[in-house]
């Protein structure tokens, strides 16, 4: 299968460590249904699967074509397999994830790094020389990058894992993904709830009560929120002097906390800054919240699609 009909509407699933995001999107971009559920996150592979064909069948229409997955972990699109994940999903590493949803949904099915699908809807504009990095900071902090206008997949599908870069403001914290004083374990939503008790605050179930504590002036809140949004701030600067982009995009929910983290991001980018890339600011993700979703609905065009009851391999 070459690809489906440009005017048959397409499934994108937008699969985080939370939650999943499904939407139906017409060939004009227009999401037609929308559906969410949480990711088992602790359940196992096969449960994230199963959870992954709920959503699909949830928006799925007469007429529907492929599915398109963006998916945490680092992911092989040719292979259709996650080739490597922290355990933020458990198991998830090895996972078939395009034959395995192509199985239970009877449709074809193409995959990439949910951030990478969420950094394509951003180059449109850019032109065929355009470079962007792309962060996106939730429950865990990944990346994209793209240059020439084509976003960079690296070998084994791992290029764009920003959350892994050595950052001092993690220095002796451990990652999720076994190593130590990586971004991800300073700048990460949980990573910023679980530092706000570490400074003495009282503990927290999430980083919205952390927020909340925040904007009443709790001192141990501010602090966690700006340690971390500092962190990724000087981190994207670095990569910026680096890549020279022509846009920088960052999203995901922890910046949607509010001002307080985002004047921080910024101010710490900026000072990064070498002078010819002085005007240079952070973006939020012109697509807002549906970024992933809509970014994963592009894969089966553009993307090896994986056939039901096949072991994998792209038609």
């Amino acid at each position: 299968m070459t690809g489906p009909h440009l005017d048959a509407p397409v499934i994108g699933l937008d699969l985080g460590g939370t939650k999943i995001a499904a939407a139906l999107v017409g060939a004009d971009g227009t999401v037609r249904a929308r559906h969410t559920l949480p990711t088992p996150a602790t359940e196992g592979a096969e449960a994230v699967l199963d959870a992954l064909a709920v959503a699909a069948r949830a928006v799925r229409t007469h007429g529907t074509v492929a599915i398109g997955v963006a998916a945490a972990g680092v992911i092989d699109p040719a292979a259709g397999t996650v080739t490597s994940a922290t355990d933020t999903i458990r198991g998830w590493a090895g996972t078939a994830l395009a034959a395995g949803l192509a199985t239970r949904t009877g449709l074809p099915v193409a995959c990439d790094n949910d951030v990478r699908a969420a950094a394509a809807t951003e180059l449109a504009d850019l032109g065929d020389d355009g470079t962007l990095i792309y962060a996106a900071v939730g429950t865990g902090v990944g990346g994209a990058v793209a240059a020439s206008g084509r976003v960079l997949h690296g070998a084994a599908g791992i290029a764009g894992h920003l959350g892994h870069l050595p950052s001092p403001e993690a220095d002796g914290l451990p990652c999720t993904c076994g190593a130590i004083g990586h971004l991800e374990a300073i700048a990460a939503g949980p990573a910023i709830t679980a530092h706000c008790a570490r400074l003495g605050g009282e503990p927290a179930d999430r980083l919205q009560t952390v927020a909340e504590r925040a904007a009443h002036g709790d001192p141990h809140a501010t602090s966690a929120i700006t340690l971390g949004a500092r962190a990724t701030g000087r981190a994207l600067g670095g990569l910026a002097n680096a890549l020279g982009p022509h846009r920088v995009v960052v999203a995901g929910g922890v910046p949607r906390i509010g001002p307080l983290y985002w004047d921080a991001l910024c101010t710490a980018f900026a000072a990064e800054l070498m002078p010819p890339l002085r005007a240079l600011r952070p973006q939020p993700p012109r697509s807002g919240a549906d970024a992933a979703v809509l970014g994963a609905a592009v894969l089966p065009r553009t993307l090896p699609l994986h056939q039901p009851h096949t072991t994998g391999v792209p038609s």
